[in-house]
């Protein structure tokens, strides 16, 4: 029975390293090999974009999600958030298993940043009950993630039985991590990192991470293992480290 999963969660910069300098959705994807987490939670994954897809080689032609997820991930789903004349990007969930229902939220709360929430329902071999998976990436102002935030809540309260095995994972944004701090006590989750080191994980700039941008927020999970993703090799990744965890679920009543 697999009640044990590994997953990650990593925002991509839509392909591209600091300051766009160069394409490196190819290594990212071997990252993710190597590491071969059960579930992936991806911000920024740039599907489309006629621009760039002409500007870099081996730019994939089926989108960025359908790339990564290749061979080592059957069942994936992509929701679009930011839409622009050239293309679009927005967040994605990756998993070994099948995901059986799948819905894409628009928690936009500014004209000027569109940002969404990918909320995934996973069917678990042997598993009594699903696991419900959400991917977010959030505002860079502290009153949009509050905002952000609340609207998570009411649509977990509202679509997530109290019960069931619940991820939320992606880009906060949430250095100071008040927001997160409120939405973790309403919803009794556990940010990962900070139950199991005492501290939420540094992971921007990825090359020497300072700032506590990114989070995994679990319920109904013991925490087996975290670890940053980090240093001198992430200047041909991402800006942002990428965050893994082993988690062990709750025995079933």
């Amino acid at each position: 029975m697999h009640n044990t999963l590994n997953i990650a969660t990593f925002n991509i910069h839509k392909g591209l390293t600091h300051f766009n300098a160069r394409f490196a959705l190819h290594e990212q994807r071997e990252l993710l090999r190597t590491l071969q987490p059960d579930i992936v939670f991806l911000q920024e994954v740039r599907d489309e974009h006629a621009t760039h897809s002409k500007r870099f080689i081996n730019w994939p032609q089926t989108g960025q999600a359908s790339f990564l997820a290749d061979a080592i991930w059957p069942h994936f789903s992509y929701g679009k958030n930011s839409v622009y004349p050239a293309g679009h990007h927005g967040n994605a969930i990756l998993s070994k298993f099948p995901i059986v229902a799948e819905k894409n939220a628009d928690i936009s709360v500014h004209r000027t940043e569109e940002r969404g929430m990918l909320h995934c329902i996973i069917e678990i071999p042997k598993w009594d009950k699903p696991l419900h998976a959400i991917c977010v990436h959030l505002g860079l102002f502290a009153r949009w993630r509050h905002a952000q935030l609340q609207m998570v809540a009411d649509y977990i309260d509202a679509h997530v039985p109290a019960d069931a095995s619940l991820m939320i994972a992606g880009d906060f944004n949430d250095w100071t991590t008040r927001a997160g701090e409120k939405f973790a006590s309403r919803l009794n989750l556990h940010e990962v990192f900070e139950q199991h080191r005492g501290s939420h994980a540094r992971s921007f700039p990825s090359v020497l991470p300072i700032l506590s941008l990114d989070r995994v927020y679990v319920r109904g999970f013991h925490i087996q293992h975290t670890e940053v993703h980090s240093g001198a090799r992430f200047i041909k990744m991402s800006d942002h480290a990428m965050l893994s965890a082993r988690l062990n679920r709750y025995p079933a009543d």
